[in-house]
């Protein structure tokens, strides 16, 4: 009997498992012209790492952008524990924030929070 409810819940967490994938992954300049549909959400997006600010407030902001958008939508700005190299492809995955204002002229529209960056080869 045990070993049934062990196998059925290991296959409930299997099923589960697809809940908890990565989500599709968005373009740029779709996260900027979508960003109050997505506040609070996760999102996926891959670009090439334009600029990196480490150790700021304890997180490291990259600057991620992948040829879409104009001036007003190409570029996502992240934050995480993890950092990249400008000119680095990556894969971010973190939240979408709106209105971020850490003070002292720290305030953001956009920002990715608390994500994951993958180098892509």
């Amino acid at each position: 009997m045990n070993k049934i409810i062990a196998l059925a819940f290991a296959g409930f967490l299997m099923a589960g498992s697809a809940f908890a994938a990565d989500p599709a992954v968005k373009s740029v300049e779709s996260i900027n012209k979508e960003k109050a549909a997505l506040a609070g959400k996760e999102i996926a997006a891959q670009g090439k790492v334009v600029k990196v600010n480490n150790g700021i407030m304890q997180r490291n902001f990259v600057h991620v952008q992948d040829g879409t958008g104009d001036a007003t939508t190409n570029n996502l700005i992240v934050t995480s524990k993890q950092t990249a190299a400008v000119g680095q492809t990556v894969k971010i995955v973190g939240k979408v924030t709106l209105n971020r204002d850490f003070g002292m002229g720290y305030s953001y529209p956009l920002l990715i929070e608390e994500a994951v960056i993958t180098p892509v080869q």
